[in-house]
């Protein structure tokens, strides 16, 4: 039988991952122990220099690798000092979108085929976003945060403090990949107008025929009553929301970010709050992780704020292991993978 490694943790469940592959398999299963304690958000020197987001020593790591043909991780890191330690190993499924704690390159020169699980989070991220969008607009974090301190905040009933219904609102989105273009699809029924920036995508005929408009990010930004935010870090992103395209949104309107940290300046961010340009802002993930607990964002009473949870549903996990399952079957299978590194 083939040997797989199993290496999950306590969201990315182990067990869940063995139940997934058909039969024929010999699994060995391990938990680390995030997400009770961080990950190593990156390392810059030693045997694992140039992975990020990754939980694990490399002889640990090796050690429960072993003499396994196949890996499957979430966490784990695998680097060209462990991969030196694992002669047998062929293949690394990675049960994420981005296999950055992963030597693609050290792999590719063991022969080691790495693949991955683009997409598995993006309905529960979508539906996160929905939940945002609503929570600012609706002036939920304001009667919540009012009640838990004995304060029944009747003025949030006041024409010049509570929010419309998303039927009167545009809706502009920053990223049309598969995040985005679900986002779009649960907003639909809400009769709202949905706008969509991405210079690197063309709008879905349905989309199209439903009165989605594809857009430049500055007429979004101009237009949008809400912008929420679903591109990728890269450089072109890296910190391309700034205080310039914070001054161009419309007075009053909300920032959702369910998306990266990297992407948003937060200091420009906060003096468009603070100015009262931005009516409010949604905040699931931030330029560090966790960051630090005195900065005025946190404590900002027109930001609500999430420790980077959109994606934390179990079924994200059973998608995840179920595309890793298939890549583990097409490999033994001998056909091509579905989504390769």
């Amino acid at each position: 039988m083939t040997k797989v490694a199993i290496i999950g943790d306590r969201f990315m469940a182990p067990e869940v991952f063995a139940a997934a592959l058909p039969a024929g398999f010999d699994c060995a299963l391990h938990e680390l122990a995030w997400p009770d304690e961080p990950f190593v958000n990156a390392c810059t020197e030693g045997e694992l220099e140039g992975l990020k987001e990754f939980m694990g020593e490399p002889a640990e790591i090796a050690a429960m690798i072993g003499d396994a043909e196949v890996l499957v991780t979430h966490l784990a890191p695998v680097s060209a000092s462990i991969l030196e330690r694992c002669p047998k190993l062929k293949l690394i499924g990675v049960s994420r979108g981005g296999p950055v704690n992963i030597d693609i390159e050290a792999a590719k020169a063991k022969g080691v085929a790495v693949v991955n699980a683009p997409g598995r989070n993006a309905s529960a991220v979508a539906e996160f976003t929905i939940a945002a969008i609503l929570m600012e607009t609706r002036l939920m974090r304001a009667g919540h945060e009012a009640l838990r301190q004995g304060i029944w905040r009747g003025d949030l009933y006041r024409a010049d403090l509570t929010g419309p219904e998303l039927s009167e609102l545009t809706l502009g989105l920053i990223g049309y990949g598969q995040i985005g273009t679900r986002v779009v699809k649960l907003l639909k029924p809400f009769g709202c107008r949905i706008l969509v920036a991405d210079p690197y995508k063309t709008l879905a005929p349905e989309d199209a025929a439903d009165g989605v408009v594809m857009t430049d990010l500055a007429s979004l930004l101009a237009e949008a009553d809400v912008v929420s935010l679903h591109a990728r870090v890269t450089e072109e992103t890296r910190g391309f929301l700034a205080a310039p395209q914070f001054r161009a949104m419309k007075q009053g309107s909300w920032f959702i970010n369910t998306a990266r940290g990297p992407m948003v300046n937060y200091d420009d961010l906060l003096a468009a709050l603070e100015s009262g340009h931005l009516r409010g802002a949604m905040l699931e993930t931030f330029w560090q992780e966790p960051p630090p607990a005195d900065h005025p964002l946190l404590r900002h009473p027109s930001v609500t704020l999430t420790p980077h949870i959109a994606g934390a549903s179990t079924t994200t996990v059973r998608i995840a292991a179920s595309m890793v399952a298939e890549e583990i079957r097409r490999w033994r299978a001998g056909e091509p993978f579905l989504n390769p590194c």
